[in-house]
């Protein structure tokens, strides 16, 4: 039988773990430009720490790990009978693989709460896992490049998000539209209407506007219990077009009557005229319909779009204040934005952005090896060159010329070294650069000299 891997996950070949490292190397840097530390978490928590952080539609994408040992004997006959697949599985199972990056951090924060200074600037690079159906740009197995900062509500912090946005596809050279939206705007709207005892199927059911239209939209709402007068007064709110200051001043007027949603207006108008003051170069959009239907957000959301290829987001996340709370620690306000390092990386290919100098083999130089004293001669010179911070390595082999050559050239190794009986005797080394085919000689007191 043929070896395969899970649907959903991949394996990466040398080249694509360089275009990989290509967009972690740059979203590091820009994360820690901006004062954020690394940290990691365990692939693996408890499904307590998981379990109802994520809304229903999350909950059931979660992987349990079953228990060590006889993960049966905890199951009885009427376990089994009842035939609950559910509830048996949190009887056999007390992990799972995290869903995202956010919920560990939550719990992180209250674990080590007394060794943190607050707030707490954090970013964390990791794989996350979803029981997903996989398609073209959605994988059970993904990147999160998380950035978060707890420990203070200030909208600062909201701003410097937008600018990480907006540095990190500059760098990458990815046009991007940065969609926002206030949990407290769309608390406004329940309100508004007169359910918002229905605020969750709300957030959930709008979230997927984008995707299956607003009559697809409005069926979920009646099927959820909304009446008629409802799903008609909020047509309207979510259809609002104009400019961000036209949707601003429009919200005004329809949420006239909730304190709360005013106040996500307000803050939704102060961060864009933040952005606009610091002359952030991203296009920014107030969406209405943007929910994030995540259960933990209660203040800014943000989600961003590739301008140029078809395909889902590639960024997004929120305002939280009430998540370690669920851990025991209120009164401690995060917000944080993931960037999707999976489907950025599908944008970058599709857009032919990867530099070509960036995903070259890992060694510049491949030395030839002719066996004997000339073998040796080669690896006290690769010792200097390595001492140098160049990286080479010699054909394992004494192996047909043209071999090592097809070599050198498979694996994109730019210049080879040829070290024979007279260019021993007269300590020169012959250099071939392979793309030219131009070929010189070089002394092997300053042969690490021309490869720097």
């Amino acid at each position: 039988m043929k070896p395969s891997i899970p649907k959903g996950t991949r394996d990466f070949s040398p080249v694509e773990m360089l275009r990989r490292r290509y967009i972690f190397d740059t979203v590091r840097k820009v994360f820690e430009l901006h004062g954020f530390m690394p940290i990691e978490t365990p692939s693996m928590e408890n499904l307590s720490t998981l379990l109802g952080k994520y809304g229903d539609e999350g909950d059931k994408l979660l992987f349990k790990v079953l228990n060590s040992g006889d993960f049966l004997s905890s199951l009885t006959a009427d376990d089994l009978a009842e035939g609950n697949s559910n509830r048996s599985a949190l009887k056999i199972s007390d992990k799972g693989l995290r869903y995202d990056l956010t919920v560990p951090f939550a719990r992180y924060v209250v674990q080590h709460q007394s060794e943190i200074a607050f707030p707490f600037k954090r970013y964390q690079i990791q794989p996350v896992w979803r029981a997903d159906r996989p398609q073209k740009g959605r994988y059970r197995e993904f990147f999160q490049c998380d950035v978060d900062v707890v420990g203070s509500d200030s909208l600062l912090n909201e701003v410097e998000l937008v600018q990480i946005v907006a540095e990190v596809f500059a760098e990458l050279g990815i046009f991007v539209t940065l969609k926002m939206n206030n949990r407290k705007i769309l608390y406004g709207i329940a309100e508004t209407i007169g359910h918002l005892d229905k605020m969750v199927d709300i957030t959930v059911a709008i979230d997927k506007l984008e995707k299956i239209g607003m009559e697809a939209v409005e069926v979920e709402l009646t099927g959820k219990g909304l009446d008629k007068t409802a799903i008609e007064a909020l047509r309207p709110i979510l259809e609002l077009t104009g400019s961000n200051a036209e949707k601003i001043a429009s919200l005004r007027k329809v949420l006239a009557s909730s304190s709360v949603g005013l106040k996500g207006v307000d803050e939704i108008e102060t961060v864009f005229g933040y952005c606009e003051r610091l002359g952030v170069a991203i296009d920014i959009e107030l969406d209405l319909s943007l929910a994030r239907g995540l259960n933990y957000y209660t203040g800014a959301i943000f989600e961003v779009k590739a301008n140029d290829f078809q395909i889902g987001s590639i960024c997004g996340g929120g305002r939280y204040d009430d998540l370690t709370g669920i851990f025991g620690l209120k009164g401690v306000s995060g917000v944080g934005i993931s960037f999707g390092a999976d489907r950025i990386y599908d944008v970058l290919l599709g857009l032919d952005l990867f530099p070509k100098e960036e995903m070259v083999a890992s060694s510049k130089v491949l030395f030839v090896n002719f066996g004997g004293e000339d073998e040796r001669v080669a690896l006290e010179l690769m010792k200097k060159l390595r001492f140098s911070g160049i990286s080479c390595e010699i054909y394992p082999d004494a192996a047909k010329m043209k071999k090592q050559m097809d070599y050198a050239n498979k694996r994109s190794i730019p210049y080879v070294v040829i070290i024979g009986e007279s260019e021993r005797n007269s300590r020169t080394a012959s250099v071939k650069q392979m793309d030219t085919g131009q070929q010189w000689s070089v002394q092997f007191d300053v042969l690490d000299a021309i490869f720097e």
